[in-house]
């Protein structure tokens, strides 16, 4: 697999789509395939019913108007109208004759206002529902990939993906299909009867057609590289405009606007040279093809004059008939081009939204997998080896580690030793390179994968809290609970509440949040920006604890609390970890200082482990890191504090 682009273009991607786009874009349309045969039926009526008046006009000049004793071919031919003319001083009857023609022109019109409502209606509402399919499917299976995937794509470049990528594959579906099918008609009607009735001239307008598909074939191929660097160069622009107002804060702190607009300044520059030259050959193009429309147009004009002008040659009516066809021609000539530009705009982007769809995840659930209702919580370590890429830095060397069911164990070390790696293992966020991790004596491996997430709850440094309001985030930790929440916003049920606020007493979030003027209904802003790193680490905890895991993980759950949160919350440890196993990882570590056993990693490696006072006695790297911290305290404390 191809290194990701650092800046989120997903180029890479492409080489995970399982055969051609396009068709796999048809495939999504399959299911519809009912209200797109009514929409190309539609199609097919509006071309008809559009180009019948230009006949009756036909009729009219030749037959009443101005009879020129030769008739009307089509027409006549199918009984429409009479073969012959109404001589000159039959007035009332040609008179009748062009109430006649004004009724079947009328009745043509009414045919092409229904025919185009029922062609854009089946093709834009198809269009619709295929691209809400393709977006759901797109982002089910991007949420569900592991997070390797996460870690080496950009957010920016994902919502480029699900948003303008999917949505240009609507629109292919919305118009240029229905173009398509209204070229072909107009062609197929257009040509037939200029061939019927002039078959020289008629043949000399069509010539040029094959010549302007082998040309438009050529444009296609020329042109793609352009369209998927446009593509590329969205996404980098979208990452780079996401990393910038997400990170607004620190962009204010250092005073780097400048810096920014130089950075957007330079990204949208890019793309905006690409689609300048784009542009510049598309326009070339087209002019291309309306100067051979107009060389075909001059064309006709004198040599159909001409056969017009000599006795037996085409009828007045004819004539004018040609020239009035000739227009119709001239937009899907004209649009062939359109096309061609636009179904590959449409297949760069086909290739970027099926590349995520074949895109297959590292970490996938076991076929018939393990899924019990509950685990005891025994976790064991047996020599696990891991790195974050294949070939690269070892970040776990042969850690083993035997973890008893309701056991807290606590995890100290320098930053960069593997603790939070390791802990990343058990929920198989990531798997084992050598080794094996086991919870009650099976493989996690073998596990259901959900089954296994839901029996294990992570709390994070940094906790990430969804844009909404605090009884939503704590809730979101129970999926039943959850949707009671969004159904039922302006009334929670009784029981809805009432464990929502157990959960936040329990992880001492109930307090602070009682205090906020809209309490549980106080919205967090986005990632919780509203929010304390405390208060958002007190409701990750009851978030968690509400999902109520048989082994939970506190990854530094405490780093971003002041020392009245700390205690509070280190007052609750008891209710975190009763009945579960728990690990917790501290910087602080009066954090886990009563912890059934703490472990000690460095390098990837467990040098120690033991109780606090074990490992104090010991005077090994934890009582160094303890002596470390105490002395730090105290350096700190004012004398006279404890007076």
């Amino acid at each position: 697999m191809a290194r990701p682009d650092p800046h989120g273009s997903f180029d890479e991607i492409r080489e995970e789509v399982d055969g051609h786009p396009m068709l796999s874009l048809f495939r999504y349309a399959t299911p519809y395939w009912v209200p797109l045969a009514l929409g190309v039926v539609s199609t097919m009526v509006n071309r008809v019913a559009r180009l019948f008046p230009a006949l009756l006009i036909a009729a009219a000049i030749d037959l009443a108007v101005n009879p020129s004793g030769t008739a009307s071919s089509v027409l006549s031919a199918v009984g429409i109208v009479p073969a012959e003319p109404v001589p000159l001083d039959h007035t009332a009857a040609r008179l009748d004759l062009l109430y006649y023609l004004g009724a079947l022109a009328a009745g043509a019109y009414v045919v092409q206002s229904i025919s185009h409502f029922g062609s854009r209606y089946f093709f834009q509402t198809t269009a619709q529902r295929i691209q809400h399919d393709l977006r759901l499917d797109t982002y089910d299976h991007m949420q569900r990939l592991s997070l390797d995937f996460f870690n080496n794509h950009q957010t920016g470049g994902m919502m480029s993906i699900l948003n303008s990528d999917v949505n240009r594959l609507e629109d292919f579906f919305n118009a240029e299909i229905r173009e398509i099918t209204r070229a072909i008609m107009i062609f197929a009607l257009v040509g037939g009867w200029m061939i019927y009735t002039a078959p020289w001239l008629g043949l000399l307008v069509l010539v040029p057609v094959p010549i302007i598909a082998l040309v438009t074939a050529k444009f296609i191929i020329w042109i793609e590289p352009k369209y998927k660097r446009i593509r590329e160069l969205v996404a980098r622009m979208n990452t780079r405009l996401s990393n910038n107002l997400g990170g607004a804060a620190i962009v204010k702190s250092f005073d780097r606007y400048d810096v920014e607009r130089d950075r957007v300044a330079e990204q949208s520059g890019g793309y905006r040279d690409e689609k300048i030259d784009a542009i510049t050959v598309r326009k070339a193009f087209f002019a291309s093809l309306r100067l051979l429309v107009g060389a075909m147009f001059v064309t006709i004009l004198v040599l159909g004059g001409r056969d017009a002008v000599t006795a037996g040659g085409l009828s007045a009516g004819a004539f004018v008939t040609y020239f009035m066809f000739l227009r119709y021609l001239d937009g899907p000539m004209t649009r062939i081009g359109k096309t061609a530009n636009n179904y590959q705009k449409a297949k760069s982007s086909a290739e970027r939204v099926f590349g995520v769809l074949g895109y297959t995840a590292d970490v996938t659930t076991a076929a018939d997998g393990h899924a019990p209702d509950s685990v005891d919580g025994r976790v064991t370590f047996d020599d696990v080896d891991f790195s974050y890429s294949e070939g690269g830095e070892r970040i776990l060397d042969g850690v083993d580690l035997d973890v008893e069911a309701g056991e807290t164990v606590g995890f100290a070390g320098t930053s960069g030793s593997g603790k939070s790696t390791l802990l990343k293992l058990p929920p198989r966020f990531y798997d084992v390179d050598a080794g094996a991790v086991r919870i009650d004596g099976t493989d996690v491996r073998e596990f259901d994968l959900q089954t296994l997430r839901n029996r294990i709850g992570v709390v994070e440094q940094d906790p990430y809290m969804f844009s909404g309001t605090i009884r939503e985030n704590v809730a979101y930790g129970d999926d039943e609970l959850f949707r009671s929440v969004l159904a039922n916003y302006d009334d929670i049920p009784a029981e809805v509440d009432r464990r929502v606020r157990e959960a936040a007493e329990a992880a001492g979030a109930h307090e602070f949040v009682t205090d906020l003027p809209d309490g549980y209904d106080t919205m967090v802003g986005e990632r919780g920006v509203k929010l304390s790193g405390g208060q958002r680490q007190r409701v990750s905890i009851a978030r968690t604890l509400l999902n109520d895991p048989d082994v939970i993980i506190l990854d530094e759950a405490t780093s971003d609390v002041d020392t009245e949160t700390e205690e509070l919350i280190q007052r609750n440890l008891e209710t975190l970890t009763a009945d579960r196993t728990a690990f917790v990882i501290a910087h602080r570590l009066s954090t886990i200082q009563g912890a059934d056993r703490i472990v000690v990693m460095d390098e990837g490696e467990v040098i120690e482990t033991g109780t606090h006072e074990e490992l104090v006695d010991r005077g090994g790297a934890y009582a160094g890191l303890w002596a470390s911290q105490t002395d730090e305290t105290a350096a700190q404390t004012p004398v006279g504090a404890d007076d």
